[in-house]
């Protein structure tokens, strides 16, 4: 039986994994600008790319629809049941240990600002021992002022549902405790979800005692980093 993460949890029609993610949810939302930035940043074309919490598939699909090799890893079957013509392995990111090196090590969905200060080091561990001497690790984090404005919403692309951060709240300092929303006409499902904001120099630090080094900030507004094996 596969437990829930402290701090996590969710409801809604259909299976939720350990983190409160719901996997019908995640079938429904767009991939957004995360698969051009991953391809813009890659070394080569047709790269081997390593995607660390994959869910069903999301980015997956579009990075195989251009060429690339991925190896997508999650903790829920029920979101790899739902993943198409890339490899995938059944693991929390923690304790992934495949024995292999890739061009690209993919680490979205703001998973490095996990409010465990233990699992953020054990991810970016896992980056640094999956990728290859000359490859990238690939990081999406939150950009600054994130929360600045609580609650907030916004319409999904397609116009059919909505999203609010309904709650967020400092439990300790740097600690948030946070509510999210997804609403359709047709269903409604809620994640809990902890996370500590970092800053430029937090997470550079963050990288630095996981032996990565920042390369550069691919977006404006530093949501998304390339860091390199130092």
């Amino acid at each position: 039986m596969r437990t829930t993460r402290v701090g996590h949890s969710g409801t809604g029609p259909g299976a939720i994994t350990p983190d409160g993610c719901a996997v019908e949810l995640y079938t429904r939302l767009p991939a957004g600008d995360e698969p051009d930035v991953v391809a813009r940043a890659a070394p080569r074309p047709g790269a081997s790319i390593l995607e660390l919490g994959c869910g069903v598939g999301r980015v997956t699909h579009p990075l195989v629809e251009r060429g690339f090799v991925v190896t997508a890893v999650d903790e829920s079957p029920e979101m790899l049941e739902r993943v198409r013509g890339a490899r995938t392995v059944l693991s929390s990111i923690e304790d992934l240990a495949l024995g292999e090196r890739f061009d690209v090590v993919l680490l979205a969905s703001f998973l490095v600002n996990t409010g465990d200060l233990g699992v953020r080091a054990a991810l970016l561990a896992t980056c640094l021992r999956h990728v290859a001497a000359d490859g990238v690790v690939l990081v999406q984090r939150e950009g600054e002022g994130f929360y600045d404005v609580i609650p907030r919403e916004q319409v999904m692309r397609d116009g059919v549902g909505r999203m609010a951060i309904t709650s967020s709240e400092e439990i300790e300092p740097g600690l948030r405790a946070n509510q999210v929303d997804y609403v359709f006409p047709d269903a409604h499902w809620t994640q809990f979800f902890r996370t500590r904001h970092l800053p430029d120099a937090a997470f550079e630090h963050a990288l630095a005692e996981a032996g990565l080094e920042l390369d550069a900030y691919l977006t404006p507004d530093h949501v998304w980093a390339r860091a390199l094996p130092s």
